[in-house]
């Protein structure tokens, strides 16, 4: 088998039976490896990514230098010794980190063992796989337009490999219209193919590992730890004016019990029916929901309707029947100003007033003091507000640990904390006291972006409040981290935190160019996934409608997809031809040539060559037969030769344009 061994720079041949793989060519297919290797770097346990680089510099140096490649006695045991690196690093072959850490090493090992065209073109494969693979962590515009040109350097090293004499930029233009060629089929194919919910393939459960959020409970420095995340959790477009900030509570998670540290959902009371009575002007709104793994929609209080493919709680939490792996997005229309109706009923009164036994007994005491000193519910929830804004408390992304009780030494001791410490210490003492309540996370606030209009809710703008059950008013919101510091719930996390404390992503962002840039990038982004990534159903439905086929059944959709594919490969085909015919100067000299003989009665046979063409023109024009000779060697010869350069076309030009027969 003959071995494709890269040569020094200034030899060119094509890596087939004759000859070896030019320096410059390897260089590209390196190139292009490399930006597929690109965004798993951060990605890789840095053994793999150090092996990775290691390798790719092994081959350029053994092409520079002309060295030997390594011999699969060497080969052989190095891939079984990664193999099994792979596995201790992840304990697995199998899934989406472990398959794309085998893939990077193994794509860099199989350039040291390209012996043929046939390795050459598998490598090339391989890579583009790896390219695509980025698009299993992230669908962001900037992995799209890295895998763009990606396949650009792989399909133009492609190019160059089978066409060696041609210039870097002629590698570069025919990989351009190659690539070209297949976008108005792959228009077709993403509008009319049909969408199903949900990826075309399974990924295993790594695939969705990684991502941050709100938990399924709440402890102290839980939610403080995602301030410092500026990573999207959703975007909102209203259909008029957003409510005021301070409205702005987007209800997730809810949590009954509380084990003397933690707060989680327990046993929830189910007896409750979702009735509230709306109370002011609906809100209508669409949301666009990252992925996230759980079940939890959000949604501002109080939601009056129901995303597809989702169900209400009793305590009003909107849940998606499968866990949001993709991006979703629905459109809700929700009432600001409400009365819950429907209150914890006899088998929720319990679970909304149980508190862990030995816990926090100053709490207790103080929640004590309150109930003997208040005539109702609703003035010990007043109390507890005015002792929350009266009481200087410190809002702080760092507060210190906490001991055994841990509400006793927020309440009295540091008197500093994040609103998870507001929260669970105000329902606490609401419960102590003997009013129902319960802790509410989700997220409060969001960003206008003023370049597309949208809200963005981040992680950082992840809160906890409190609901406490009044038997005039229902269910009623207490906040009492914007009783004790309003600003956050006006003016967001940046305005509340003291500027020592402020989250490097807020800090970062004060320069108002750069806040301008956030804006058109989020914006852009925002573009590719509604108009892209959120090409689902619904709208590909909506697309068919307008072209009159409300509902259409799959055979149609089918016919549709299969009538335009072919009639759009018809004329794309028919195209190439035309502009084939038009752009070659040397068939245009050569039509020309033939054209001038056939005037004098010289016809060329459909099965006749240009030198057996030549050869009966030359006894039919004598006068001109070392004319027609000359035209037509020449002709075959940038024809059909090896080397096809400007000069001879010209000069080929120029012999047919003085022919006279």
């Amino acid at each position: 088998m003959n071995a494709v061994i890269a040569t020094r720079p200034g030899t060119a041949a094509r890596p087939a039976a004759g000859g070896p793989l030019a320096f410059e060519h390897l260089l590209l297919l390196v190139g292009g490896i490399a930006l597929a290797i690109a965004p798993h770097l951060g990605r890789l346990p840095l053994w793999i990514a150090a092996m990775a680089v290691l390798l790719l510099s092994w081959r350029v140096w053994a092409a520079w230098r002309g060295a030997t490649l390594p011999r699969r006695w060497l080969l052989v045991p190095l891939t079984l010794a990664i193999i099994a690196g792979v596995y201790l690093s992840h304990r697995t072959l199998f899934g989406r980190d472990a398959g794309v850490a085998l893939l990077v090493v193994l794509l860099a090992l199989k350039l040291l063992e390209m012996r043929a065209l046939r390795d050459v073109v598998v490598t090339t494969v391989l890579a583009y796989f790896l390219a695509l693979s980025a698009f299993f962590y992230s669908q962001q515009p900037s992995v799209a337009l890295l895998s763009l040109c990606t396949v650009i350097a792989l399909t133009t090293a492609l190019v160059a490999i089978n066409a060696p004499h041609l210039s870097l930029r002629k590698h570069l233009k025919t990989a351009g219209m190659l690539l070209a060629q297949g976008v108005p089929l792959m228009v077709i194919l993403f509008f009319l193919f049909p969408r199903v919910q949900g990826p075309l393939w399974g990924l295993p459960s790594d695939a969705y590992s990684g991502r941050t959020g709100l938990s399924d409970s709440m402890s102290p420095g839980a939610i403080s730890m995602l301030a410092h995340s500026d990573e999207i959790a959703f975007r909102v477009k209203f259909d008029g004016e957003p409510p005021p900030r301070e409205q702005l509570y987007w209800r997730g998670p809810v949590f009954w019990a509380y084990d003397g540290r933690t707060w989680y959902a327990g046993n929830a009371p189910r007896e409750d029916a979702y009735r509230f009575e709306p109370l002011g002007e609906p809100v209508r709104y669409t949301v666009t929901l990252e992925p996230h793994s759980r079940h939890w929609l959000f949604g501002l209080e109080m939601p009056a309707t129901l995303p597809p493919n989702a169900y209400a709680t009793a305590d009003y939490q909107l849940l998606s029947r499968t866990p949001v792996h993709t991006r979703l997005r629905y459109s809700l229309t929700s009432y600001p100003a409400f009365r819950a109706i429907g209150g914890p009923g006899l088998q929720g009164l319990p679970a909304a007033l149980a508190l862990p036994e030995g816990y926090n007994p100053r709490a207790r005491a103080l929640a004590a003091e309150w109930r003997r000193a208040a005539a109702s519910d609703a003035e010990v929830v007043q109390r507890a507000i005015t002792h929350f804004r009266t009481g200087g408390y410190q809002y702080t992304l760092y507060p210190p640990l906490a001991g055994e009780h841990a509400v006793d030494e927020f309440l009295f001791d540091s008197r500093a904390g994040f609103c998870e410490h507001y929260a669970g210490a105000f329902v606490f003492l609401m419960r102590a006291a003997g009013v129902p309540a319960r802790v509410v996370t989700g997220y409060q606030g969001g960003e206008v972006n003023p370049v597309d209009g949208y809200l963005t809710v981040r992680q950082a703008d992840a809160h906890a409040w409190a609901e406490v059950w009044l038997p005039e008013l229902g269910w009623l919101r207490v906040d009492p981290t914007a009783a004790a510091v309003p600003v956050r719930a006006t003016g967001g996390l940046s305005a509340a935190v003291p500027a020592v404390e402020r989250p490097q992503a807020l800090i970062r962002l004060d320069s108002p160019w750069l806040r301008a840039l956030r804006h058109n990038l989020e914006a852009l982004s925002n573009y590719w996934n509604q108009w892209v990534l959120g090409y689902d159903v619904v709208r590909q439905r909506e697309l068919f409608m307008r072209f009159g086929m409300p509902a259409p059944a799959w055979q149609d959709v089918a016919m549709t997809l299969f009538w335009t594919f072919s009639l759009a490969v018809l004329l794309l085909s028919l195209w190439l031809l035309r502009r084939a015919r038009r752009a070659d100067p040397v068939q245009q000299a050569w039509s020309k040539f033939c054209r001038k003989l056939r005037k004098r009665g010289v016809f060329r046979r459909p099965s006749e060559g240009p030198v057996a063409f030549a050869a009966r023109a030359a006894l039919a024009r004598p006068q001109q037969a070392q004319a027609i000779v000359a035209i037509a060697r020449l002709y075959a010869e940038l024809r059909y030769g090896p080397h096809a350069d400007r000069r001879g076309v010209k000069h080929l030009a120029r012999m047919v344009q003085r022919f006279r027969p």
